[in-house]
């Protein structure tokens, strides 16, 4: 049957690290998830108000094949300098895509929500140095989760968002996780019910009887034009091709869809990245169809749609009462 990893995050996929750097006066912070031995990557993006860079580069018909590290970050439209720092932190140790026998140019996709307006100041003071500090707090044991990293501002559906992670390994051994910062228009909560709309994909008891049924939510958030987003990486240690893996991102917007309702929003820059590590063969099925790895792609796509689903909830589930904003953990019972 399948499981839940080690640590139930990211860093269970072999050869990926995560670290962050908070600033709780700023209400923001950065995450990084680091590739030391590169991976290669794919995303796709649902939201109408995205902030990104180097995304064109993952398109399967483009270039550069694998990426370093994939930088999350708070700070809006600003908070893209965090990953100049990453950039930084991966060039003198040689991680990046050569340019001759001496130099590299590290690969850093990157993305931003909006938390602005959060903290003691309007506008966080993210710069280069976020990224780095993120890279030197990057390892392969937990993963810090709540009020951390790009999640340390973030809303979710009127009440306080954060970062969360979950995996599993399925029966081939292959193993599957994401990570994600909720800063959604939508909910995680069914209104209905006071219960999360994905609370049925809880594994190994991992949620710690920390649902509370039925909660009472805030009034709906009214939203204005870009200031949510919801930020995932899924990862696997299956060989994947580029275009494998903008597959993998595509199948998983279907967890972020089912966990947060409404999703991909006119003001929202909802993303999703996909890397592949590429340590695990995938199992081949004979067939009519002339694609005997199809089958093996389903299956990592729906257990990367349900990883990103639970991983959105043990972001609300560990975020803690900030900034004017509710966590979950402390909203009233219906």
């Amino acid at each position: 049957m399948p499981a839940t990893g080690k640590h139930n995050g990211l860093t269970d996929v072999p050869g990926i690290r995560v670290g962050s750097y908070t600033d709780t006066q700023a209400a923001s912070g950065t995450t990084v998830v680091l590739c030391p031995d590169g991976a290669i990557g794919g995303v796709d993006v649902r939201g109408a108000a995205p902030g990104t860079r180097e995304t064109d580069l993952l398109a399967p018909e483009n270039l550069v094949e694998k990426v370093n590290a994939v930088c999350l970050s708070g700070g809006s439209v600003f908070g893209l300098a965090a990953a100049d720092g990453v950039v930084r932190h991966l060039e003198p140790r040689k991680m990046g895509f050569a340019l001759d026998d001496d130099h590299v140019a590290p690969i850093v996709p990157a993305a931003v929500l909006f938390d602005l307006g959060r903290g003691s100041d309007f506008r966080p003071s993210v710069d280069g140095e976020w990224g780095q500090a993120a890279c030197r707090a990057a390892d392969s044991g937990l993963v810090q989760t709540g009020c951390v990293g790009a999640g340390t501002g973030a809303m979710a559906g009127g009440i306080k968002g954060g970062l969360g992670t979950a995996s599993v390994v399925l029966e081939t051994g292959v193993t599957v996780a994401a990570l994600a910062a909720v800063n959604s228009l939508g909910s995680t909560i069914n209104p209905s019910t006071g219960i999360f709309w994905e609370a049925r994909l809880e594994m190994d008891e991992e949620f710690g009887g920390r649902l509370r049924q039925p909660v009472a939510l805030p009034g709906p958030s009214p939203g204005k034009p870009g200031q949510n987003t919801t930020l995932a990486v899924v990862a696997t240690g299956a060989v994947l091709n580029k275009a494998q893996a903008k597959k993998i991102a595509m199948m998983a917007h279907d967890g972020m869809a089912r966990a947060i309702r409404p999703a991909h929003t006119m003001f929202d820059g909802d993303i999703v990245f996909c890397l592949s590590t590429g340590r695990q063969p995938l199992p081949e099925t004979d067939g009519f169809f002339a694609a005997p790895l199809a089958p093996a792609i389903n299956e990592l796509g729906h257990a990367a749609a349900d990883c990103l689903a639970r991983a959105i909830i043990h972001a609300i589930l560990d975020a803690e009462s900030a900034y004017g904003m509710t966590a979950y953990r402390d909203l009233d019972r219906r």
